[in-house]
This record gives structure tokens, C-alpha cells and sequence, in this order.
């Protein structure tokens, strides 16, 4: 019966374990570790987009130029001037018109990987289309692992979209991610390190102003008689006259009385503060290429991809304006589409985009000399339909 008294007194014993001889050196090394910024859409959205202005202009520079583009609609036999949907596009609800509504659209997808467009309608064709945040959507998926519904949340508040036979009052864009089958991929998700270097950069240069804007020199005491340390009210009033007299950028330049024996000793850039200026435009270059635009139209220094302006915005509205463009438009005709029973496209007018003049020009004279080539087959070469505007 005192069984117990003896497990309780009894010492349990030590389990040995091996430990790294080098544990206590790794644990106190001074680097520390990286801290990034959150990866949520919120977060990244204020980190690279209202907080970084290299990714607010790179995202504004793409989401109007896209918008602006002007847009045909057609189908395999002719080119409409008018049409229900360009009806509908050119004035897609009360509060927006054809621009406000795509520019939302494509900032939507730069800044998530995922753009929602609302059809507000009881039969046919919409009459309404809103763009709805990204942030507040979230896919239903059903058994079959294809969308059910989209749920839409604000203030606590939740609605279903449902999706009935295949028609579904959602028409979700979403660009590439290959490790979800839901949801895109964003720029913005790939240039998060590099946004965070460059608002650290952009942190420091700003101490740096505060500071003068030159780097912390340091004060030498050199006392009589081989004293070396000063006293602690001598310490604390040349402290409190440091901070209320000489440092932040309303004190640049105010001369310093020093006495005693103290003697000021100016610091310079080392060569890692030079270097940290080259990183803050380096990451600037990153988040740029991340989005597809050419540092030279973002005004960054250094960058001689291109020969000149001209080239640099023929290349942005050929790898990334328009491959964007044409596959948000050719989603919502397909999602148009199934309302109205019609199969048309929309796209981009290649004829009247400036920045590609010299390239149509060249294009249209080839294919016009071709004298081997049809009527038919130059407007099939040149993206026309079979017939005229307005032939019947």
C-alpha cells in the first residue's frame, strides 16, 4: 500500500541527449533573422500599392493604358458598330463608364490575381455590370471541385452568387497560379520582397533627412589630466542639448559650441551606405520587371534595355498591355455570350493604338503587296472579319 510513497520519491532519470558543440555560437550570431512583410491581399495591396510608388504608377501605368484601348466587337462574318454589349460597355452602370469599370478591373487582377464582374439582370443581357473587390470574394466550390457559388462578404454580411445550369451571375478572371485551382496569381505576390527592400530603403533615406541628411559623427571627450569620462551632469546636459538643439532636419546646419574638451568627429558613407542606395534602385528595377514595365517609363535610373523611349513603350504595349487586355475582354465576351445565346469577340483595335503605328503599317503594306493573297485571305491575315462595316 506505500507503493506510491516509493514512485513518488523515486528520481526519474536524466535522458542524455547530444547537442551541437557549435549551438551556442549559431544562436548568438548577429544577423538575425528577415522580417518580411505579411502575404495577405490587404497587407500586400498597402505595402505595394498606396505605400510603394513604384508599384502604384507601375499598376496605374498598365490598369489605364489597358482601359484606354479601343475595343471592336465582331464575329466570324462582320465587325458591328453597334451592338447591345457595346452598349453595355460603354455604359456598364450609373456610377461608371467603359474606362472606370476596366481600369477597376485590370487593378484588380494586377494587385489580387483575381477580378470579379457582377451581371445585374432577370433574363438576357445584363443590364448592369459592377466590378466587385477581390478581397471580400471567396470561391464555394462544389463536389465536382468547380465553383458552386461565389460568397461575397462586407461588414459581417455575407451573399451568395449561385451558379445555376452553368450560368453564373459572377464572371471570375484569374491569371495564372500553378498551386491553387482557384484563385490567380498576382505581380504584386511575386515583387513582395522587393517592395519590402525598397520601403526599407525608402525608411532609411528618410532617417537619413531627419539627420540632416548626412550620416552620425561622433563626440570625443579628451579631459585634463588624463580623464577620459565625463561626469553625469556634464553627460546628461550634453545629451539633452543633442536632442533639443541639433538633431532633425529643423536644426541643418545649426553650428555647435562645443567646450571643455570635446571635439566633434564627422562620419562618412561607408561603402555598404553606398551600396544600400544601389539596392533601393535595384529593387525598384525588380518590382517593375515583376509587373511587366519597362524601368525606363518608370523613371528609374540605369536601365538601358531599350534604345530609346519609343521602343520601350512599343514593348510594354506589346508584352503586357495587350496579351492583358485580350484575355480579360475574350472572358467577358464568353461570359456575355452565354446570356445572349450569340457568340462574339471582343478585342483590342490594333489599327488605332498609336504606340503600334509603325508596326501596322508595315504589316498592312506586306500583306497588301501580296498580290498571291485573296480579299479574303489579307482581312484574315489582318484580324478582319470576312466582311465590310455594314455590309450585309
Amino acid at each position: 500500500m506505500f507503493e506510491f510513497l516509493n514512485r513518488a520519491t523515486s528520481v526519474t532519470p536524466v535522458v542524455e541527449a547530444k547537442a551541437s558543440a557549435t549551438g551556442r555560437v549559431i544562436a548568438m550570431q548577429g544577423a538575425g533573422r528577415v522580417a518580411w512583410s505579411p502575404r495577405d491581399v490587404v497587407s500586400l495591396t498597402r505595402a505595394g500599392f498606396t505605400g510603394n510608388p513604384i508599384g502604384f504608377r507601375a499598376v496605374k501605368l498598365i490598369a489605364e493604358a489597358a482601359a484606354a484601348l479601343p475595343v471592336v466587337l465582331q464575329d466570324a462574318e462582320r465587325r458591328y458598330e453597334q451592338h447591345p454589349v457595346q452598349a453595355l460597355l460603354a455604359r456598364p452602370n450609373v456610377g461608371q463608364g467603359r474606362a472606370e469599370l476596366l481600369e477597376a478591373l485590370f487593378g484588380q487582377i494586377l494587385l489580387t490575381g483575381n477580378a470579379y464582374v457582377e451581371a445585374v439582370s432577370d433574363e438576357g443581357l445584363p443590364v448592369e455590370m459592377h466590378v466587385l473587390r477581390s478581397d471580400r470574394m471567396a470561391v464555394v466550390p462544389g463536389s465536382d471541385g468547380w465553383p458552386a457559388a461565389y460568397e461575397y462578404q462586407v461588414n459581417g454580411r455575407k451573399h451568395q452568387f449561385a451558379v445555376v445550369d452553368g450560368l453564373s451571375p459572377i464572371c471570375h478572371i484569374k491569371s495564372f497560379h500553378p498551386q491553387d485551382d482557384h484563385y490567380g496569381f498576382s505581380a504584386l505576390q511575386a515583387a513582395a520582397s522587393a517592395i519590402d527592400v525598397h520601403n526599407a530603403a525608402s525608411r532609411w533615406s528618410k532617417a537619413l533627412l531627419d539627420n540632416a541628411a548626412r550620416p552620425s559623427g561622433a563626440i570625443v571627450y579628451r579631459g585634463a589630466d588624463g580623464q577620459s569620462s565625463l561626469s553625469e551632469d556634464q553627460y546628461d546636459r550634453l545629451l539633452s542639448e543633442m536632442e533639443t538643439q541639433h538633431q532633425g532636419a529643423r536644426n541643418a546646419g545649426r553650428p555647435m559650441l562645443l567646450e571643455g574638451g570635446l571635439d566633434w568627429k564627422p562620419m562618412g558613407f561607408s561603402p555598404s551606405d553606398m551600396e544600400f542606395l544601389k539596392t533601393k534602385e535595384s529593387a525598384a528595377r525588380e518590382i517593375a520587371v515583376a509587373f511587366g514595365v519597362p524601368p525606363m517609363l518608370l523613371g528609374i535610373p540605369g536601365d538601358a534595355t531599350y534604345a530609346n523611349y519609343q521602343e520601350a513603350n512599343r514593348a510594354f504595349y506589346r508584352l503586357t498591355v495587350l496579351p492583358l487586355a485580350t484575355r480579360v475582354l475574350n472572358a467577358i465576351a464568353d461570359w456575355l455570350s452565354d446570356y445572349s445565346g450569340d457568340q462574339f469577340q471582343l478585342r483590342p483595335d490594333l489599327d488605332q493604338i498609336p504606340a503600334l503605328s509603325a508596326e501596322r503599317d508595315a504589316q498592312w503594306r506586306r500583306v497588301t503587296e501580296a498580290g498571291f493573297l485573296t480579299d479574303a485571305e489579307k482581312r484574315a491575315l489582318l484580324g478582319l472579319p470576312a466582311l465590310e462595316v455594314g455590309d450585309e
